[in-house]
């Protein structure tokens, strides 16, 4: 007896965890424009401390066990037929791809910034990517953060706790960065960064320059909207939330007005059976919150409750972000409820509980030994 085909279109940090736990119950083929899982967790780790970074976050797809039985295929994504079921794609040589599916699960994802990009790379194109952009901070003698959200304030920590000696800047517009935590969340990581030295500068609103600028580390001034005097550093990073979700190669009646895959409480896609859409891509709310809470055991528990005629279960968004804001440190894993309290395992227990058994045993149910950065 055939088992269904699933196809699972992007396998970031969503897509990779509904490929796993669908591997088991069909035949999933997994497409992504990477070799491996390449995460846009953790940014200020990844700048900072890339070797680290690249430990836990950029994971060859033969590492992953449960991945043995899913077919990769690295591809970017030109199209889909939804009539015929078959998603189109085109390798890095040209060639192109055809894969039908009988469900599609939709995570391809979104753009932030040159730390995620859909487009193809090697194995060697992502270790120098990494080690350029670390290498670009290390020798800069003033940093500007441009931003109010997690990448950008976990940047600005991060970076002052790797280099002690460097002027670093957070600049945010409102009058408190962390909009989207609970008010204890930026009280305690904003006195953190004055004891670190960052200089934290609320109320300014930068002019942005155009989108292929804001993707890179840029040097010179920032100019300010809010009237503020010119600021300069060696390197700008902006951190700004402005995300472009990855879907030129799906048509606009799956989309909402900023280009989000529109969905319905059950994470599918409106009017298309058999397609769903989670993770960063999907407009579930305006945190587009499935990319975390889960999001990937409700889309693969409902792909398989799709085939068997089995009622659907519905996502529930949280009103308030949390979780880990700037990764793991030297004295551990900090991570914040949504009541803005937290609690620090130490960290002689992020190496042998946390990584080992929850993260790589219990999330990804089982990660081969990973290789250094190279």
């Amino acid at each position: 007896m055939s088992r269904n085909r699933v196809v699972v279109a992007g396998l970031g940090d969503a897509g990779i965890l509904a490929a796993i736990r669908l591997s088991r119950y069909a035949d999933v083929v997994g497409i992504s424009t990477k070799p491996a899982l390449v995460s846009g967790q953790e940014l200020g780790v990844r700048l900072a401390r890339p070797d680290d970074w690249a430990r836990d976050y950029w994971i060859p797809f033969d590492r992953f066990r449960r991945l043995d039985g899913v077919r990769t295929v690295q591809a970017a994504l030109t199209g889909v037929d939804l009539g015929g079921r078959t998603v189109f794609g085109r390798r890095q040589d040209g060639s192109t791809v055809t894969e039908p599916y009988d469900a599609l699960v939709i995570s391809t994802g979104v753009t932030n910034g040159f730390w995620r990009r859909p487009t193809l790379q090697t194995a060697a194109e992502i270790g120098s990517g990494l080690r350029a952009d670390h290498e670009r901070l290390a020798g800069a003698r003033s940093v500007i953060v441009v931003g109010g959200g997690a990448a950008a304030v976990s940047s600005a920590l991060n970076l002052a706790t790797r280099w002690p000696g460097k002027r670093i800047d957070l600049y945010f517009p409102g009058q408190r960065a962390l909009t989207g935590y609970h008010p204890r969340v930026w009280r305690r990581i904003g006195e953190r960064l004055t004891a670190l030295g960052v200089g934290v500068h609320p109320g300014h609103r930068a002019v942005v320059p155009d989108d292929a600028a804001v993707d890179d580390l840029t040097s010179g001034p920032v100019r300010w909207t809010t009237g503020q005097p010119v600021a300069s550093a060696d390197a700008v990073l902006w951190t700004i939330g402005r995300v472009r979700p990855n879907t030129d190669w799906l048509p606009g009646e799956l989309l909402d007005e900023r280009g989000f895959v529109r969905v319905t409480p059950e994470l599918r896609v409106p009017g298309h059976e058999g397609v769903f859409a989670v993770g960063d891509v999907a407009a579930t709310d305006p945190l587009r919150s499935s990319a975390r809470n889960r999001g990937d055991a409700l889309v693969a528990h409902n792909v398989r409750a799709s085939f068997a005629g089995r009622p659907l279960r519905t996502y529930r968004p949280p009103t308030r972000r949390w979780g880990s804001l700037v990764g793991i440190q030297p004295n551990g894993l900090e991570v914040f409820a949504p009541t803005g309290h937290s609690f620090r395992f130490p960290s002689w227990s992020v190496q042998r509980v946390v990584m080992p058994w929850i993260v790589r045993w219990g999330m990804y149910r089982g990660v081969r030994e990973n290789r250094p950065l190279g």
